[in-house]
């Protein structure tokens, strides 16, 4: 089973991360995201992508499992560079993408979702850059993208604290473009796509390689970041931190 599936209707395609319960974004899902969207860019036909989590959660990050079998450092920055590769293809892809959320969308999951070009949220959902509490840092574009969202203020406090904010907060922020009822999330979510979907696909793409060009992307910066999240898994509070999620405890950081 595919870790990740997606269907199309009409000139839509839905994207849906399949590993509940949190959808947590392993290299394999990272890998059959990227198929998807292989996919997709094949098809002359669709408009509008929606990027989903299955079941209660859009995702909660990365995989805390899989980094614990990972031991050498240069793993670690391969991993982050996959993940920067294909939330940068997001970014800049030919199509409009829209994120769903639902429950959490904490991590690497904010990250994915940041990436997306619009993102509808429920007024419950959670969304936040934890990954000081594991004593680690945002490695998937985090910290280049939500200063761009929200401000450099809010994004160094969000960050630098772990602290989440609601669906609610998220819209008032800029972090979302709409925080709606639980029942209504696909249904707003269809009908901002099929919106989309009416008008003209070359003005479409025209019109979005416009609004892409006036982001800063530099090569330089995705290495810098996956070469400094990898470097923190040498510390010994990222081990405490680590041990801490998985053991459901509260860690205790040593500041080395």
């Amino acid at each position: 089973m595919c870790a990740v599936s997606y269907e199309k209707q009409n000139q839509i395609a839905t994207i849906t991360i399949q590993q509940p319960p949190m959808n947590a974004l392993s290299r394999a899902v990272l890998n059959d995201l990227n198929d998807c969207l292989d996919q997709i860019e094949a098809d002359q036909d669709i408009k509008v992508v929606v990027i989903q989590g299955e079941g209660d959660h859009f995702s909660a990050g990365a995989d805390i499992k899989e980094f614990m079998t990972i031991s050498d450092k240069k793993a670690y920055q391969k991993l982050s560079e996959q993940a920067l590769k294909v939330f940068d293809r997001i970014e800049y892809f030919s199509n409009p993408v829209i994120a769903a959320i639902r429950g959490a969308a904490l991590g690497g999951g904010l990250e994915l979702a940041m990436a997306c070009h619009m993102r509808i949220v429920t007024k419950h959902a959670t969304l936040g850059l934890p990954e000081i509490n594991l004593g680690l840092i945002p490695g998937y574009g985090g910290t280049r993208r939500l200063p761009l969202l929200v401000g450099f203020p809010k994004a160094s406090e969000m960050i630098l604290t772990g602290e989440t904010v609601n669906g609610e907060t998220a819209e008032w922020l800029g972090l979302a473009n709409q925080a709606v009822e639980e029942a209504h999330l696909h249904r707003e979510t269809l009908a901002l796509a099929e919106k989309i979907a009416q008008k003209s696909k070359p003005a479409i793409h025209s019109a979005l390689q416009l609004l892409s060009s006036q982001k800063f992307r530099h090569e330089q910066d995705r290495e810098v970041e996956a070469q400094a999240f990898a470097q923190m898994f040498e510390s010994e509070d990222s081990k405490e931190g680590l041990n801490a999620f998985l053991e459901k405890r509260s860690p205790v950081f040593r500041d080395r």
